[in-house]
């Protein structure tokens, strides 16, 4: 037998927090997003390019970069095959996996990295650092960080 529970409403200062939470997220993004187009990089792309970089020998499994980048790994398959096109990773052979692949961060991708990488902090400096004090940027971190952390726990469940 099913029991139904009653809804629990947001209350206007919930939906008040939400709601902004959502437009910030949404036009940060946009902002962001426009700010790399002149450099012919996505956001997706850049993520990729950050996590390549990050990673011993510029390289990750497509599998551990499709998880890191919250993408499927047919649609990360899709990305790194435009991103090969344009000559920022290549695809390797894993030795000890014959069904697994890298992707690897090109010197071309490593130089464009250099190139984006200080436009992009620029433009999350202006748009969202200095938009807020040191204290609120700190509180903001202590309020997301459960969040985060509950979500990060949820990866892979329904």
């Amino acid at each position: 037998m099913e029991t139904e529970t009653a809804t629990h409403w947001l209350t206007d200062a919930e939906q008040c927090a939400w709601r902004t939470y959502l437009d910030v997220n949404r036009m940060l993004t946009y902002q962001l997003e426009k700010d790399l187009q002149p450099f012919g990089l996505t956001m997706n792309d850049y993520e990729i390019l950050v996590n390549l970089s990050e990673s011993a020998d510029r390289r990750l499994r497509m599998s551990d970069l499709a998880a890191a980048t919250l993408q499927s790994k047919s649609r990360l398959s899709h990305q790194i095959t435009r991103m090969e096109t344009a000559g920022l990773v290549r695809r390797e052979n894993c030795e000890s996996d014959r069904r697994g692949l890298f992707a690897v961060l090109t010197d071309h991708g490593m130089d464009t990295m250099g190139k984006v990488a200080p436009h992009h902090v620029d433009s999350v400096r202006r748009h969202f650092i200095d938009q807020l004090s040191p204290e609120a940027l700190a509180d903001l971190h202590e309020s997301l960080k459960p969040v985060a952390d509950q979500l990060r726990g949820r990866r892979g469940k329904p």
